[in-house]
């Protein structure tokens, strides 16, 4: 079978060569952004350590965040429910819905995570991973929500369930 899409070539990301963001409580591996897959996706997978926090609640504008977990739990909230995902299951969250994750209590988690339509992301990852380090303020994350698409609101059931 051959393809007419010329807009970019096939995109192979060998693991020995994929750029890593470390911080002490989550590895996450830069697999595919959106100038290198034409827009159609951003990809990249974060390994979570037990109890590490993962995403505050937030939403994206303009893509659907996919969620597959490899390994170990995952806790979401999706707009005001909280779902826990085992190895094996996947969630799709559309544009403008509130959503939150991170490792399931007692568990660590493996996960896929993709945007589509992609979105430049890797940006965004290495700025966490500055500000995880001490090397950048957290509000330069707060100044960047339009440019990441990635706004953050308040959510009490969210905030609960990471006290209890």
């Amino acid at each position: 079978m051959t393809s007419n899409n010329t807009d970019f070539p096939a995109l192979l990301t060998r693991a020995a060569e994929a750029e890593i963001t470390r911080d002490p409580s989550s590895v996450i591996t830069l697999l595919a952004d959106s100038d290198t897959t034409g827009g159609l996706l951003t990809s990249y997978r974060s390994t979570f350590a037990e109890g590490a926090p993962g995403a505050p609640a937030h939403f994206h504008t303009r893509a659907a965040e996919m969620f597959y977990v490899i390994d170990g739990s995952l806790r979401v909230l999706v707009d005001e429910e909280i779902k826990v995902l085992e190895a094996g299951d996947f969630l799709l969250v559309p544009p403008r819905t509130p959503h939150a994750f991170a490792a399931a209590a007692g568990c660590e988690a493996d996960v896929l995570i993709t945007f589509t339509p992609g979105m430049a992301r890797f940006d965004y990852m290495r700025l966490l991973n500055r500000v995880m380090r001490g090397e950048a303020s957290p509000q330069e994350i707060k100044d960047s929500s339009e440019r990441f698409d990635n706004h953050y609101v308040d959510s009490p059931v969210w905030n609960a369930a990471l006290r209890g």
